[in-house]
């Protein structure tokens, strides 16, 4: 299967970056809102569909970040046969963006522990 949500290009960011403003966040609350993610999923997708929810109802939108150094302003989400995506606007240009390579603003927007929690679930923090 081939997934249509591009992966950002090398040099557009580091996992460093991404990952900094959530230093704060410790393993154990990392943990946490992963098993509140997914308390009652049956299997990787349910689990799936379970960050993608807590993305979704959490996650202050509309905000601007940059992309390959680019402005963008990340609009919404969606849940794809690869994971979950940013949606990133630019003028009239609507480009998904998988959600583990958003580099996100300093400082992050309100319900982004849910991004890192998915991070930490698929073992990219």
């Amino acid at each position: 299967m081939t997934c249509d949500v591009p992966r950002t290009m090398p040099g557009g960011h580091s996992t460093a970056t991404t990952l900094a403003a959530m230093a704060e966040l410790s393993q154990a609350d990392l943990d946490e809102l992963v098993e509140e993610a997914i308390v009652d999923a049956y299997g990787e997708d349910e689990q799936l569909t379970g960050f993608y929810t807590m993305i979704e109802e959490n996650l202050a939108l509309p905000f601007t970040t940059r992309v390959v150094g680019v402005e963008v302003t990340v609009a919404g989400t969606d849940l794809t046969d690869c994971g979950i995506a940013a949606i990133c606007v630019r003028g009239t240009h609507r480009q998904p963006i998988s959600i583990l390579d958003l580099p996100l603003p300093a400082p992050p927007p309100p319900g982004s522990e849910w991004i890192a929690a998915y991070r930490h679930w698929v073992g990219r923090e």
